[in-house]
């Protein structure tokens, strides 16, 4: 994992891609696209790229007009205002009648840095993940967000990709990517460990810290939290019987409540959620505020081992 790439960056040439693939793709954008990355479709197909300007709304709302004339819109913006101030028109206007729009908002969680609490979403998770019908989607790395990318292209319905503000390691395993399916990076029998996005690469290096000391963790890359895959999580709770979720994303209502919805009740086992824990962000160096947090690999290894 020496390649470090954002998966906004990702996002854009992956768009590129499928644009000149697949003509029913536009793409619109709320005057962020050097930000979002949609600037490189728009370089490549101007007459399939709409700025609507900093009109939020509208973008969801114009988004949701032209999937109805069998376009695949493809919809960016920062993550706080795409899934935050633009929640009204996601809700009544894309999923209420299931129409085809593809959310795809980046700057997401406490990685954004310097921007500060106003502008890290650590909420649209949990936004997005209460919808009816919506599919939510955290890739990984670049490669991840490449294949999220064409496989929201063919689904049918509503669907919401958090993208990173910050470069992230790119694995050197090229994974399959199934919207539904979790992908096991690494096999253990003493804790299972459920991640996404930023927080897959900590996990990972976390685990070779427990490892040393003698724990054998399992690393889970839960990169679909609706619908998640059930029978993986099942599995591996009762697999390792003690069970850690991490996200870059508030503990109430993302992967950890998407965990611990399909564990209560069916599977007994140990269990903690590693986030973000009720508090607003807040400004600095990306990395400064990860460890702020307590989301950097050697951190998650001491909350794991205190909490075995």
């Amino acid at each position: 994992m020496a390649e470090k790439i954002a998966t906004r960056v990702a996002y854009g040439d992956a768009l590129a891609e499928l644009g000149a693939k697949n003509d029913k793709v536009v793409v619109l954008d709320a005057d962020l696209s050097c930000s979002t990355q949609t600037a490189r479709f728009a370089k490549v197909f101007p007459d399939r790229f709409f700025n609507v300007g900093i009109a939020e709304a509208n973008l969801v709302g114009i988004s949701a007009g032209m999937s109805t004339m069998g376009l695949i819109p493809f919809c960016s913006t920062f993550a706080m205002f795409g899934a935050g101030r633009a929640y009204e028109q996601v809700r009544n206007s894309v999923a209420y009648p299931h129409f085809n729009v593809k959310l795809c908002m980046t700057h997401a969680g406490v990685s954004v840095g310097e921007d500060g609490g106003s502008h890290q979403s650590i909420e649209d998770l949990a936004l997005m993940r209460v919808i009816p019908g919506m599919t939510v989607i955290v890739p990984a790395d670049a490669n991840e967000t490449r294949k999220a990318v064409f496989a929201l292209a063919e689904m049918d319905g509503p669907a919401y990709l958090r993208l990173g503000r910050l470069a992230s390691p790119v694995f050197d395993n090229d994974l399959p990517f199934e919207i539904g399916k979790a992908n096991v990076l690494r096999d253990g029998k003493d804790v299972a460990v459920f991640a996404c996005g930023l927080m897959v690469a900590e996990a990972l290096e976390a685990a070779k810290i427990l490892e040393a000391e003698g724990i054998s963790a399992a690393v889970i890359n839960v990169h679909t939290i609706k619908p998640i895959d059930s029978a993986c999580v099942a599995e591996y709770a009762q697999k390792c019987g003690k069970v850690f979720t991490v996200e870059e994303h508030s503990v109430i209502g993302g992967l950890g409540d998407a965990v611990a919805d399909v564990l209560i009740g069916k599977v007994a086992c140990g269990f903690h959620k590693i986030g973000v824990n009720d508090q607003f962000g807040q400004s600095g160096k990306a990395p400064e505020v990860l460890k702020e947090y307590g989301l950097t690999a050697p951190q998650i290894a001491e909350t794991i081992k205190a909490g075995l």
